[in-house]
């Protein structure tokens, strides 16, 4: 009897598995939220170099004219950027993964209620999973299985932009760049869901 109460839980107290639990969440939100200003620093720096001005970015932001200011100062923003082209047909790695990831959100949201990809894209938007190889892997299984059960549903286009992006994927280009792997992510995942919309 004794040895049973010694086993129970204090109701006061919490176990460590508990605690880990709650810290690796808390984690993945601080991490998520770094990620994030690192990404909006690095677009803040795409967009000074296409020339736009800083009380533009400053609008499109919504930060103050003075903080787009410290940031262009800090990253030494004033030189002209190597052009970069915005077209979904390029094949690194980076880029077609931005692009999955427009698809797999385009998917989520037709079809919320039965989308199977629907939750690794709230976990995507939320930083608890990153663009592993591993990850990306899974997501392509998820919106395959969306394609197949949606397909009589689903505008043709979806298909037909799997279909490239998967190819791409089975052998990526290696292409050297100054932007960096996350601003191009976005970039495609951005330009991929406006296409999407324009050809459905």
């Amino acid at each position: 009897m004794a040895g049973e109460e010694d086993t129970r839980q204090d109701p006061e107290t919490l176990t460590e598995e508990q605690a880990e639990r709650m810290l690796t969440d808390m984690n993945d939100v601080i991490r998520a939220g770094e990620e994030m200003r690192k990404l909006r620093a690095e677009m803040i720096k795409l967009f000074a170099g296409f020339g736009w001005t800083q009380d533009r970015i400053a609008r499109l932001t919504g930060m103050s004219q003075p903080a787009v200011s410290k940031q262009v100062a800090k990253y030494g923003i004033g030189e002209s950027l190597p052009p970069m082209g915005l077209s979904l047909d390029q094949y690194d790695a980076p880029w077609l993964e931005g692009r999955l990831w427009g698809l797999a959100e385009e998917i989520s949201e037709t079809f919320d209620d039965t989308a199977r990809c629907t939750r690794y894209v709230n976990a995507i938007a939320r930083g608890k999973r990153r663009f592993t190889p591993q990850n990306v892997d899974e997501l392509r299984r998820l919106v395959e299985e969306d394609l197949r059960l949606h397909r009589a549903e689903m505008p043709r286009s979806y298909q037909d932009a799997y279909d490239k992006i998967s190819r791409g994927l089975d052998v990526p280009s290696k292409v050297t760049t100054t932007t960096s792997a996350s601003v191009r992510r976005a970039l495609a995942h951005q330009i991929q869901r406006d296409r999407l919309r324009v050809d459905s």
